[in-house]
């Protein structure tokens, strides 16, 4: 009597042919020629937890080993075989299998071995027991309950995702079937029983269609901006222009504890990357400059979050009112933000290690700032759903031009398959009907995010009156050069240095700056930054660097406090530098004597 048995590996699942008198060894022998291995290169448990290994040396039948019909066994390579310090074991003893050798996040590290219980109290009027005893009323709850979430003020929608892998591994059999495999909508290569498409296809590399569902989980639970300062600034370009704009949200992940395993994304600076925008649209333009802004942001102790935009149009000027556009009424997301949030999310996946691809999901976040139902400034959080990113990564949804509120599922064509793609929707007689994805509604893809700010402002980077401009605001005619260097310098006179160098945009100028970049040799101030040490800051400001930089500004006809006319006091080490004069135009550094600029040729003034 043949039976299936399946065999998952951290490539993926395997089903083996077998018989119930088939000996351990032979079976051992049809998973090696299935998976590649040799004899000796892989182990096989029954359990995920790697008990009950399966030997070759073993003679007893797989209806001894109660090995039936449709079990899942585990196979382990031999590098990853018996005990691991890498596998981290949940309070429920599920232990991560599909790719072990990845690092997840710290935040996800930590949660993992949280409790995430809901403890409450003796009720004094339900419960009739001691006080060491527990009831239905007072006993923990799990953190994906929906009683509870739907208690909270205001209503939760959406369990955290680490509430989500709890519920998975719940239970009795404490998730060994659980796999959070990611969506595929193309064909799978490699099938040799027909020819390719669009001449041929089958049952085993066809994708399955898709029926698209409301996530129930979310992988971030709040974005909360550190304070108002940061926001404020990213909309006094739209203040000033009346044009949108866009920028990236740099900060950190932690624990949001309002929410049970829940995640916060923390907002500390906002990076603006070239663009062109309108009243009315966005374009970015190519940043050459994105990987060292990545670089310093991580040594700053901090990570692109998510990206943030403005839809606003002013209603009254008067009153400084903006116009209430995106509500129920109309959307709140458009087909064309939920694909460019998509393609976002895919370029900055989730590391899960439950998931056989080694991620699942996104916390990349999409920031809104938009008019609110009481005409004011409001900011909006959102996601889109694995489904959407996975439409969005395989070229599936289009946009509708005159409907923004609608996206459209691709057909298939010569060129590529598109698996059908459909929604649940209720029709005028009350009743559940599937349609068709084209056109869909793009509230299946949305995940709404609070969007906060604290009580208690936090400030990773110091606050000015008279703040470094922000990058690429030439427009505005803000533009970064030494010689808003040293206005800002002058202006900014704290006898605290951190005080002073701690902005996020000055911070990324002295690296990027063409004339004299500093990222070979800002490592120290930059740790001085992130960890708040004026020590730090002091011993880097005594390196010729910022002698330099010092000498620099004072060419601009900008006099620096403590700096005499050929340098830093007590020291003529660059006498000779100061004697080079900056163009007014371009900031380019010229050699003494010289009447024009040597970049620009315009006459010196």
């Amino acid at each position: 009597w043949a039976q299936i048995i399946r065999v998952q590996s951290p490539d993926g699942v395997k089903r083996i042919t077998a018989t119930k008198r088939e000996t351990a060894a032979t079976f051992l022998k049809k998973v090696a020629k299935e998976f590649g291995f040799q004899n000796n290169g892989f182990s096989v448990y029954i359990n995920r937890n790697k008990t009950g290994e399966i030997t070759a040396s073993s003679n007893k039948s797989l209806n001894l080993l109660k090995v039936k019909h449709g079990d899942l066994l585990f196979l382990f390579p031999s590098s990853l075989a018996g005990p691991s310090s890498e596998m981290e074991t949940t309070p429920q003893g599920f232990k991560a299998f599909g790719a072990p050798n990845v690092v997840e996040d710290e935040i996800d590290q930590y949660l993992s071995k949280q409790d995430g219980k809901i403890y409450r109290s003796r009720d004094p009027q339900l419960c009739r027991h001691g006080p060491l005893g527990k009831c239905v009323h007072c006993v923990p709850l799990e953190p994906f309950d929906e009683d509870y979430l739907n208690h909270l003020e205001p209503p939760v929608k959406h369990m955290s995702f680490h509430a989500y892998i709890r519920k998975l591994t719940g239970g009795a059999d404490k998730g060994k079937f659980v796999a959070l495999e990611n969506i595929s909508c193309k064909i799978k290569s490699g099938c040799e029983g027909h020819l390719p498409w669009p001449n041929g296809i089958c049952t085993k590399c066809q994708p399955s269609a898709i029926t698209l569902n409301r996530q129930k989980y979310r992988h971030v639970d709040n974005i909360m901006f550190e304070n108002h300062t940061v926001a404020d600034r990213f909309l006094d370009f739209w203040r000033k222009t009346g044009n949108q704009h866009f920028g990236y949200l740099y900060g950190r992940y932690t624990e949001h504890k309002d929410i049970p395993l829940g995640i916060r994304a923390e907002v500390a600076a906002i990076y603006e990357p070239p663009q062109i925008g309108t009243q009315n649209s966005l374009e970015l333009l190519e940043d050459p400059k994105a990987e060292v802004v990545d670089e310093i942001a991580a040594k700053l102790g901090l990570r692109k979050v998510g990206w943030i935009f403005t839809d606003l149009v002013s209603e009254d000027t008067r009153k400084g009112t903006v116009r209430y556009s995106r509500n129920k009424d109309t959307y709140f997301l458009s087909s064309e933000e939920c694909i460019t949030a998509g393609d976002f999310q895919n370029k900055h996946p989730n590391i899960c290690r439950l998931s056989p691809d080694g991620h699942f999901g996104s916390k990349f976040v999409t920031a809104v700032a938009t008019g609110g139902p009481d005409n004011q400034v409001h900011f909006e959080g959102y996601q889109v759903s694995n489904q959407c990113m996975a439409l969005v990564r395989d070229e599936c949804l289009l946009p509708c031009k005159d409907a923004p509120e609608l996206g459209y599922a691709k057909e298939s064509s010569s060129e590529q398959y598109v698996p059908d793609v459909f929604y649940k929707d209720i029709d005028k007689f009350g009743n559940e009907i599937t349609q068709l994805a084209r056109p869909l509604p793009v509230e299946y893809l949305i995940i709404d995010i609070t969007t906060t700010f604290p009580k208690d402002p936090v400030y990773t980077f110091s606050i000015s009156q008279n703040p470094f401009p922000i990058e690429n605001r030439d427009v505005l005619g803000e533009t970064q050069d030494f010689h808003s260097l040293a206005t800002y310098l002058s202006q900014n006179t704290s006898s605290v240095f951190l005080d002073t160098i701690s902005d996020f945009h000055l911070l990324l100028f002295l690296v990027t700056n063409e004339v004299m970049p500093l990222q070979d040799s800002i490592s120290l101030l930059l740790e001085a930054v992130r960890t708040g040490n004026e020590e730090l800051a002091q011993t880097w400001k005594r390196s010729e660097q910022w002698a330099t930089i010092e000498q620099l500004c004072s060419t601009v006809g900008v006099q620096l406090p403590g700096l005499h006319e050929y340098g830093a006091v007590g020291g003529s080490a660059h006498v000779a530098t100061a004697a080079m004069w900056a163009c007014q135009h371009c900031t380019f550094m010229n050699q003494p004597g010289t009447g024009h600029c040597e970049m620009c040729s315009l006459p010196r003034t």
